[in-house]
């Protein structure tokens, strides 16, 4: 079982992202993933929810998005983002691995910056395989690694294949 960061690290992670986002915005990164009106996306380990914002925009008020993160203040700064710009299509999961979403129930997984955190990274594989829809994406991007060990981390279960590498995301679909 992973362990969330302690409540000061999670702020100062906040703040240093706070500057990332605005030199970098997500925005940017989300248009590599394809995601259209009407998807489901799991942020898996959402943080301090810099997706949310771009994603509701993308995903319309008929989509859907659920941040998963397993620390307390991630999912209460998502839930204020949500109330603060009334998204009524974001829904919050605390939790370290499962997501408790039925198979077959999201279009597209985020999973940005958390792969080398964590204690099982199979196990969250096999949970995101296990909701992503059939032709699912699996948008995927850790600074952390190199490619070639992201390629394989990611597609040597045979769960996922490399549909396509954008500037800063790779995507996978399920197999």
């Amino acid at each position: 079982m992973d362990k969330p960061k302690s409540n000061f690290d999670f702020k100062l992670m906040s703040l240093t992202y706070k500057f990332r986002d605005f030199f970098l915005p997500r925005m940017n990164i989300l248009k590599e993933v394809g995601i259209k009106p009407g998807f489901t996306v799991l942020d898996y380990g959402c943080g301090p929810g810099s997706y949310v914002i771009g994603t509701a925009e993308l995903v319309g008020k008929s989509g859907k998005i659920y941040a998963l993160d397993i620390h307390p203040l991630a999912i209460q700064k998502v839930r204020n983002i949500a109330s603060r710009k009334r998204l009524t299509n974001v829904e919050t999961i605390h939790s370290d691995c499962k997501t408790e979403l039925p198979d077959n129930s999201v279009d597209v997984v985020l999973l940005y910056d958390i792969l080398h955190t964590l204690s099982d990274p199979n196990g969250v594989l096999e949970e995101l395989y296990r909701v992503l829809k059939p032709s699912g994406i699996l948008s995927f991007s850790d600074h952390h690694m190199e490619e070639k060990e992201i390629i394989s981390k990611i597609t040597d279960k045979g769960l996922f294949g490399l549909l396509g590498k954008g500037k800063r995301v790779y995507n996978f679909v399920k197999e």
